[in-house]
């Protein structure tokens, strides 16, 4: 079989199967090119389509889309990979996969909330450290301090930052939120962490029962790691720097708790609900 006759195939297989998608890729079709191609050992390259796999690669096809199905195993787990805002990065089990609106953001440089280029930044409950490596990536000059409590999720936003060459800008620090970090005066804050509440935890579809629960679960109301953040950050953020934070589906309990807070919630136009902006002096004030 060809490249382009599997990917059909697989894309076919994956659709009548009622996956959920939106783990690193958005649908059958993205899923069944980034597996063919994966274990082709081929770019996304059209010029490819038309190159017949081997017997042990369909074979690996073949075992790789019976797992996505039968266990409903993510694919960014099963390939080790996954992309964010046009950016590869490792992946593997017991980190939460790379995803996040934030990603539409990062690519417009956090216009116009953010008055001038950054110089210090922070990505809170980093896990991959896609967040922050992307905002690195975006800004030249940018330090960057990827922090996240648990040694795995480390080990991998290392392993990121060696590939991207970026150990000269991008820290990765172990910490229970900003406990270990002392450099007060931040011009950017960037966090995805987890604010999925008890209720809607045990809701999710299975793709999400392979991810770690110390990555999603956000408390009863999805706000525990969140409201700690905003507690703490008025000492830590400069006046005309930003908090940027996705909670999802819990914003409407975000905005009963914090009624004086003047949340900006951005128009995501790629998809993707409930990431907030605050300023520095905003959250001086009010809080």
């Amino acid at each position: 079989m060809t490249v382009s006759e599997t990917i059909d195939r697989v894309a076919e297989r994956f659709s009548a199967a009622g996956l959920v998608f939106g783990h690193g890729f958005e649908s059958a079709w993205d899923e069944a090119v980034a597996l063919v191609l994966h274990v082709a050992g081929m770019p996304d390259d059209r010029s490819m389509l038309r190159v017949v796999l081997t017997e042990p690669q369909v074979r690996q096809v073949e075992r790789l889309t019976s797992r996505r199905i039968e266990e409903r195993v993510p694919l960014a787990y099963l390939i080790g990979v996954s992309s964010f805002a046009g950016h590869r990065f490792l992946v593997e089990p017991g980190v939460v996969i790379p995803r996040s609106p934030i990603g539409q953001l990062i690519k417009q440089h956090f216009a116009p909330w953010l008055s001038r280029p950054p110089a210090r930044a922070v990505d809170v409950c980093c896990g991959s450290g896609c967040i922050g490596i992307a905002m690195a990536l975006e800004f030249p000059r940018l330090q960057v301090d990827l922090v996240d409590l648990d040694p795995l999720a480390v080990a991998v936003a290392e392993s990121n930052v060696d590939m991207h060459d970026l150990g000269d800008r991008v820290r990765v620090v172990r910490s229970d939120l900003l406990a270990e970090l002392d450099v007060p005066g931040w011009d950017l804050v960037v966090s995805n962490p987890p604010y999925v509440d008890h209720v809607d935890l045990g809701s999710l579809p299975p793709e999400y029962g392979h991810e770690p629960s110390l990555g999603l679960d956000g408390g009863g109301q999805g706000l525990d790691v969140v409201s700690r953040l905003i507690e703490a950050l008025p000492a830590r953020l400069a006046p005309d720097g930003l908090f940027v934070c996705e909670v999802g589906a819990s914003a409407p309990a975000l905005l009963r708790r914090y009624p004086r807070l003047p949340f900006i919630w951005p128009d995501l136009a790629e998809g993707g609900e409930g990431v907030f902006v605050l300023t520095g002096r905003s959250l001086s004030d009010r809080c």
